[in-house]
């Protein structure tokens, strides 16, 4: 099918992990991540995401709606939003008035990605003073509440103020079945978490397309998939690149989260069998390499999975070289009219 794989892309955004590359620190990665978000406007990007996480040393978004809105004062119109607030961790009552703050602040450009995951481990679950154990079951239901809070016309008792009537968009993301069938039922637009836990991914985007019920936030199924984009002059840099993101995700999964690690000559020929079979299942939905590769893997990805948006990410050691691989990216989507 070399036919129009894609003449077009889909919409493209930007999933940023604030990265802390190795000898660096959070207030430089902060300076980094709103000088990406101003380019990344620049360039036509739709939407600028940050995640949240904990405890790890080499990502500084943990307080995200703080983060959210420093890129927001300092962009004009690219939306940006949370990929995502982890709900167990919190209260629905403070994520509302959170994002309805951010709402009342940067008017109709802010989104609420939300997830099940504590996007920590249990010891820090527990630091954050949240019963993982007794609120993992209640995300439907807190769903629905932080929901309630946005109404116009909410039905609790209680309500949030900023946050009442305003318009944010909430998203339910995932990287299993279950946030599939919740986006669906609920009616809410869905971001699975193709760029580190694609296995689900084809199954996850078939249950939530057929069971899909419209509702006053969505009237048909709108999904967005992460991908990981190394883009460079030649596949050796860019593969060179990709080799931080490698050794990061290694080292997580070995218990040792590090800072971002800088890149390595050959890393990949240095790997055993088990760690090259660990990254190639859970980074296969990644592009690495020159502009034309980085274009035609998107698009066969696109063509494949139908998706209304590509959230692209790049865990690249070298900020300046970060900015080139979106660069590099952006210019190749607007080659296809994009």
């Amino acid at each position: 099918m070399q036919t129009n794989i894609a003449s077009k892309l889909p919409r493209l955004s930007v999933l940023d992990l604030a990265p802390i590359p190795e000898g660096s620190n959070a207030a430089t990665s902060f300076q980094h991540t709103l000088d990406l978000a101003q380019h990344a406007e620049q360039w036509g990007y739709h939407r600028y995401w940050l995640a949240e996480h904990h405890g790890m040393p080499g990502i500084a978004s943990a307080a995200t709606s703080i983060l959210i809105g420093h890129v927001a004062a300092g962009t004009s119109t690219i939306r940006v939003g949370a990929g995502g607030i982890m709900l167990p961790n919190h209260s629905p009552l403070v994520i509302a008035e959170q994002f309805g703050t951010l709402a009342s602040l940067f008017p109709d450009r802010i989104d609420l990605g939300v997830g099940r995951a504590p996007g920590s481990d249990q010891i820090t679950s527990r630091a954050l003073r949240r019963n993982i154990e007794l609120n993992a079951d209640t995300f439907p239901q807190d769903v629905i509440e932080l929901l309630d809070y946005f109404s116009p016309d909410p039905k609790g008792p209680v309500k949030a103020v900023p946050g009442t009537g305003l318009n944010v968009p909430v998203w339910i993301l995932g990287s299993s079945l279950f946030g599939a069938q919740l986006a669906a039922s609920l009616g809410l637009p869905y971001a699975f978490a193709s760029h580190f836990a694609p296995t689900y991914m084809m199954q996850a985007l078939e249950i939530y397309r057929t069971t899909f019920r419209p509702s006053q936030y969505l009237e048909k199924p709108y999904v967005m998939l992460g991908f990981n984009v190394f883009a460079a002059d030649t596949d050796e840099e860019a593969h060179l690149l990709a080799s931080s993101m490698q050794q990061s995700f290694i080292n997580l999964r070995s218990g040792n989260p590090t800072q971002l690690p800088p890149p390595i000559n050959n890393f990949w020929d240095q790997l055993g069998g088990a760690e090259r079979a660990l990254l190639n299942q859970v980074l296969s939905c990644t592009a690495i390499g020159t502009a034309q590769k980085v274009l035609s893997e998107m698009q066969a990805f696109a063509v494949k999975t139908e998706a209304d948006e590509l959230m692209l990410t790049s865990q690249i050691y070298d900020h300046q070289s970060r900015l080139k691989s979106y660069k590099i990216t952006a210019t190749a989507a607007l080659s296809t009219g994009y």
